[in-house]
């Protein structure tokens, strides 16, 4: 797939099939991902695949809670709004079916004098958008998600994850039931200026 199609149509994929994703797909999906930069070639990252079903089970318990807890209380708003209410459908429904999912794939990051503070996810992020491309280009969806950080110490438990390893980023990885499209973006011009805050300019 061309890359510029790859990267403008490589939206959240929040509804996806429960079906198998072939070990090749999978294997050059993670190839893909840490070819990421790597600030001096350090690479603190691990990638977690999770597809044993007792363990998505209650990977998709805590992050049915972590939804509910954090947009529970916002549903009657979020719905109402019908620029939102489709996000937050689709959102819903993958909070709802995380065990069905084929593959959740964890992304962690080493913790070490190097790779601390606010700049911590500077060293996992590209190969997070990495391996969401590379998934795009094969014609299977993800999204990036966060809200299994509410159960952060039960996860790294489950997984017998490290003290000194965190996680940063959960992706659920299936075959899509929707239609890959543009997502809706702001002009570009809009949200670009050149050499100083405010200073916009067209093509």
């Amino acid at each position: 797939m061309d890359f510029f199609e790859a990267a403008r149509t490589q939206r959240a994929m929040r509804r996806l099939k429960p079906d198998p994703i072939n070990d090749d797909d999978l294997w050059t999906i993670l190839e893909t991902a840490i070819m990421a930069p790597s600030g001096g070639n350090r690479q603190p990252w691990n990638f977690i695949v999770v597809r044993e079903a007792e363990k998505k089970r209650r990977i998709g318990e805590w992050y049915l809670e972590a939804w509910e807890r954090t947009y529970g209380p916002a549903r009657d708003a979020m719905t109402a709004d019908p620029a939102q209410a489709r996000t937050f459908a689709s959102a819903d429904h993958l909070a709802r079916h995380m065990a069905d999912v084929p593959v959740l794939i964890i992304a962690t990051i080493r913790k070490d004098q190097f790779a601390i503070g606010p700049t911590l996810g500077a060293s996992i992020y590209p190969a997070v958008q990495n391996l969401m491309l590379a998934a795009r280009a094969l014609g299977l969806g993800t999204t990036l998600t966060t809200l299994h950080k509410f159960h952060e110490e039960d996860v790294k438990k489950l997984l017998g994850i490290p003290e000194n390893v965190e996680t940063m980023a959960l992706i659920p990885l299936g075959v899509p039931q929707g239609k890959f499209s543009s997502p809706s973006r702001m002009p570009v011009e809009k949200v670009v200026y050149w050499d100083g805050w405010g200073s916009t300019r067209g093509r």
